[in-house]
């Protein structure tokens, strides 16, 4: 049986929505993770926020996987992805609303007890 991660579905849902709602998408990237290619110098403490847009993106692909786009950053064309276990939240840039996405970083470390 194969698992899937809700992440994905969750993140097309939220975008669709704020889209519809005409309002602005963003991505809260954690760089840490092995294969996101961003631009290194609009890192901030292994951290980007990226607007993902229709306005603000080009060829703007959300699967199961990752995320990736076309972007301009500094007037330069800039290809961006995301696998989708970097992504630590989707929220609106007007009022905040959206998701929180479990990481390493924020998974809680619980331990069975007998």
């Amino acid at each position: 049986m194969v698992v899937l991660s809700v992440a994905p579905y969750l993140i097309r849902a939220y975008h669709a929505w704020m889209e519809d709602a005409e309002l602005t998408p963003h991505v809260l990237v954690d760089c840490t993770y092995s294969g996101v290619v961003v631009p290194k110098q609009f890192i901030q403490q292994d951290k980007i926020v990226l607007n993902i847009a229709s306005n603000a993106t080009h060829d703007l692909v959300i699967n199961n996987d990752n995320l990736s786009f076309k972007a301009r950053f500094a007037n330069k064309s800039v290809d961006i992805f995301v696998p989708i276990n970097a992504v630590a939240s989707i929220y609106s840039g007007e009022n905040g609303e959206g998701m929180l996405f479990e990481t390493e970083e924020t998974k809680p470390n619980l331990t069975l007890l007998d």
